[in-house]
């Protein structure tokens, strides 16, 4: 490389210095994990091919401010007071016009501020170039001249706008797997669906009965679109699953399942947990946290009982649906979110719209396309399905055999389920820790079921006060 650089007349000299200065700074930028250092190591590298000082990055935050991300020779005080508004100074200029900034004389020039107070006497001029990444600014290199340094502003100019495109890619770079770790680190703070795909093609769900093979007809239609889904039913009916087997089937199936029970969360909270809150919102708010809505980006956020937000909240959610925007609590930036919603509740929400509870232009929002659930009462033979179902769950995790009888079955078949699935799993899993394999029978079962023997109780008192 050297006996080519002796073969190039003094006036390419420098272009082919500049191309191996060039080759070595995008090294240094590729193979290093720790951004900032690397690129720290790559003004250094600047400072000493092209003679340059005082070689720094801003880079622009989210409240639209440069601040110091790498530099050469700056102290912790100084990179904290360098800090400018996008049009403020040379550097800020450089990030408003998209164009390089020359000040040919920083010593008489009211437009370089120098808020680091890094100038000495043998800076001269100062470049400010903007860092772009399609098209976009990110930030600005900016470098001083001295009186060594041979290159006219042109070159200087010319090598900065390249070096600063290497510079810009790889931030951006950086930066979008960090939001990536970032985003994957947060989903597991929350509670996110799982479902074994082994059992139906429609998750958890078990059913054969017409009514459930209406509810998946629907399933089948709606699942590849982004229209917004309510799901009705009794507790325990399985609303939940039906959200995770509509988003299982979605074009979103492999992005983030997000849930939120609305119940579940106090009035002053359920904004902070759907839309997140900046730092200092409110008194427990000591950092800045991410809301349901951007968890779930470009995923399905499932909100379980959505009767029961707040007014307030409710006009929120309203927004979010419509122009698919918010705001964090106790922020003003706007976030966009590209979210598919699907919401349930137990209670009558064309009451509650009748009644002022519940807003009735929401109502609509949410009511795209409902989904009735049946209740297990009336999904007749899907009874014994279930049971046999959560059984055999049952007994694989308590690692025990119970049996029941045909009699025994029966009774199951014939009761009415108010809790509907939720009540007849947690009834089979207390079959399996009081049976036995010898196998459990009518009077037995009964004994089990002290809401169904309160229920043949009072009949027969009926019964006999009649007689």
């Amino acid at each position: 490389m050297s006996l080519l650089f002796d073969d190039l007349k003094c006036n390419d000299c420098l272009n082919a210095k500049e191309v191996l200065m060039l080759y070595e700074i995008s090294m240094v930028v590729s193979n290093s994990v720790d951004i900032v250092a690397s690129l720290e190591k790559a003004l250094a590298l600047l400072e000493n091919k092209l003679y340059l000082k005082n070689c720094i990055i801003h880079t622009i935050n989210d409240d639209n401010l440069l601040c110091v991300y790498a530099s050469v020779g700056l102290n912790k005080f100084q990179k904290k007071s360098a800090v400018y508004k996008i049009g403020e100074g040379v550097t800020g200029f450089a990030a408003q016009s998209k164009e390089p900034v020359i000040i040919e004389n920083i010593h008489n020039d009211m437009m370089f501020l120098n808020k680091s107070g890094n100038k000495d006497k043998n800076s001269i001029s100062y470049i400010a170039v903007p860092l772009l990444a399609d098209q976009e600014v990110i930030g600005v290199l900016g470098a001083n001249t001295t009186k060594i340094t041979p290159s006219d502003f042109d070159s200087i100019v010319r090598v900065l706008t390249v070096i600063s495109s290497i510079f810009a890619q790889s931030i951006r770079s950086h930066n979008i797997i960090l939001k990536e770790k970032e985003r994957l680190k947060e989903l597991k703070l929350y509670y996110q669906m799982e479902w074994d795909s082994k059992v139906h093609n429609f998750g958890d769900i078990i059913g054969e009965s017409p009514k459930m093979k209406a509810v998946y007809n629907i399933i089948d239609h709606i699942a590849e679109s982004n229209v917004t889904i309510l799901v009705r039913g009794e507790t325990g009916t399985g609303k939940e699953l039906v959200a995770a087997a509509i988003h299982k089937r979605s074009k979103r199936h492999d992005e983030a399942f997000v849930k939120l029970n609305c119940a579940a969360i106090t009035d002053t909270l359920i904004e902070s947990e759907l839309f997140g809150h900046e730092r200092g919102a409110f008194t427990d708010a000591k950092e800045m946290r991410k809301g349901r809505f951007e968890l779930a980006d470009g995923g399905t956020l499932f909100l379980d009982e959505i009767g029961d937000i707040s007014s307030s909240a409710q006009v929120k959610l309203l927004r979010v649906l419509q122009e698919r925007e918010f705001e964090r609590v106790g922020g003003s930036k706007t976030v966009k979110v590209n979210v598919r919603l699907i919401a349930a509740t137990n209670r009558n929400l064309e009451e509650m719209v009748r009644k002022g509870t519940f807003r009735e232009d929401l109502y609509y929002r949410l009511n795209v396309i409902p989904i009735d659930l049946p209740a297990l009462r009336e999904r007749g033979d899907d009874i014994s399905l279930l049971v046999n179902f959560f059984l055999k769950k049952s007994m694989n995790n308590h690692k025990k055999m119970v049996v029941i009888m045909d009699e025994a079955m029966d009774i199951l078949c014939q009761y009415s389920w108010p809790g509907n699935v939720r009540e007849l799993e947690n009834t089979v899993e207390r079959i399996v820790l009081m049976g036995n394999k010898q196998g459990i029978n009518a009077d037995e079962m009964l004994l089990l079921l002290p809401a169904f023997n309160q229920k043949l109780m009072c009949q027969r008192n009926i019964m006999s006060e009649g007689l």
